[in-house]
């Protein structure tokens, strides 16, 4: 059985919460830096 509590965790640089790992991240962790599309595109604005 798969543990989330084990999974990376990062501080996302838009809201400052904390997010954990994703399978859809699992090539690109290292460069992930937002927790979601929108605090993506809200830090592009400002």
């Amino acid at each position: 059985m798969h543990k989330k509590l084990n999974l990376p965790k990062k501080i996302c640089k838009t809201c400052k919460l904390e997010f954990t790992w994703r399978k859809k991240w699992k090539k690109d962790w290292e460069n992930v830096l937002y927790c979601s599309e929108k605090c993506k595109r809200n830090s592009i604005k400002n």
